[in-house]
């Protein structure tokens, strides 16, 4: 039985970046309102004409890498086809009046996740996830180490047409940019803050929080309990080096970070001992996620630490974390125009669905 009052209307900051806003407001959920069912998923092994099958290789363009590097692959990283930077050219930045333009140069890579066609994260063995980690802090690390002027490297899975997926072969991608994106700028200047104030990283500080803390909060007059937080409230999945913990500020009725246990700013400083831990806790939370959701359609994205001297002194102060996305519903009038996220379903609750999920 959960601790929470029935109908919650309330609006959440965002506790690392607080000019963010969250409306989590759980009576909109119940307006009247079409069921889907799931986004059907292709579920197939190989399909004769998908680039991304195996034999199929010269559908796409050439090998940039591949793991194992000889043999039958099992993860295979190609150019897009489709860029949206490129490095073919430098045009140089532009500037008139007011307005500012900064040449689109970088790169454009996709990651082809698995051999089978439409097996889903969850399905993956924890060995081949360990590979695919692998693949992940690899192309971060040649990316930034190719080109001097990238300032950072960003890798992110689109699942689902809802997700923005165009093709159906499970895959991720990699594109380095000559910016640093307005999120995660914004998280390291506003943890540095945060650190400059307190001494202490404010992931790691959430992280005590989730593990640890416990509070009840009384109404003044009454003397009743208006809210209970109990320990662990808020964690989905843990093992020795990462956590899995359901935001308090959701902006995702169903989003959920990953985090290292201890300090870390870079993700390509993953050893092999947190590699398979997190190749477990990542699969593990991706099955809680689809037991509950069913054919969760999602994003998910690394954030970790700008390679760039301006941030140099932030290795204490900031923390690199995955964040996972599912898209159950499509942003509104009011979220687009107010920049508040809405959430139907109070965290406390989606977080108690999810831990209540039996794996093996």
């Amino acid at each position: 039985m959960s601790d929470q009052p029935d109908t919650i209307r309330e609006i959440r900051i965002n506790p690392i970046v607080p000019s963010e806003s969250v409306l989590v407001s759980t009576a909109r959920g119940m307006r009247p309102r079409k069921e889907e069912a799931p986004a059907p998923r292709d579920t197939r092994k190989h399909v004769d004409r998908c680039p991304f099958c195996p034999g199929n290789e010269a559908m796409t363009p050439p090998t940039v890498a591949a793991s194992p590097e000889t043999g039958d692959w099992q993860v295979r990283v190609v150019e897009n086809l489709y860029p949206v930077l490129g490095d073919e050219s430098n045009s140089g930045n532009l500037v008139f009046g007011l307005q500012q333009a900064i040449d689109g140069y970088g790169r454009h890579e996709v990651i082809i996740d698995h051999p089978e066609h439409g097996i889903a994260l969850h399905e993956m063995s924890e060995e081949h996830l360990f590979r695919l980690i692998g693949m992940y802090r690899d192309r971060i690390r040649a990316l930034y180490d190719a080109d001097a002027r990238i300032q950072y490297v960003l890798v992110f899975k689109n699942f689902g047409p809802a997700a923005g997926a165009s093709i159906a072969h499970t895959h991720s991608q990699v594109i380095a940019m000559p910016v640093v994106p307005e999120n995660v700028y914004n998280e390291v200047i506003h943890s540095r803050q945060y650190f400059e104030k307190n001494r202490q990283c404010i992931f790691c500080s959430l992280i005590d929080e989730a593990l640890t803390f416990e509070a009840k909060i009384y109404d003044r007059e009454s003397g009743s309990v208006r809210r209970k937080i109990d320990v662990g409230q808020y964690v989905i999945e843990r093992g020795e080096h990462f956590v899995a913990i359901k935001p308090f500020a959701s902006r995702y009725e169903w989003e959920v970070h990953i985090l290292p246990l201890q300090h870390a700013s870079d993700f390509i400083e993953i050893n092999d001992a947190q590699r398979e831990d997190l190749s477990r806790v990542l699969k593990r939370a991706m099955a809680r996620l689809d037991a509950v959701i069913g054919g969760a359609q999602y994003n998910f994205f690394l954030h970790s630490l700008p390679h760039n001297n301006d941030f140099s002194h932030c290795q204490d102060s900031y923390h690199w974390h995955m964040e996972i996305c599912p898209r159950t519903s499509i942003p509104t009038g009011f979220e687009l125009g107010s920049g508040l996220f809405v959430s139907t379903i109070s965290p406390e609750e989606a977080a108690e669905q999810l831990r209540a999920v039996v794996l093996d």
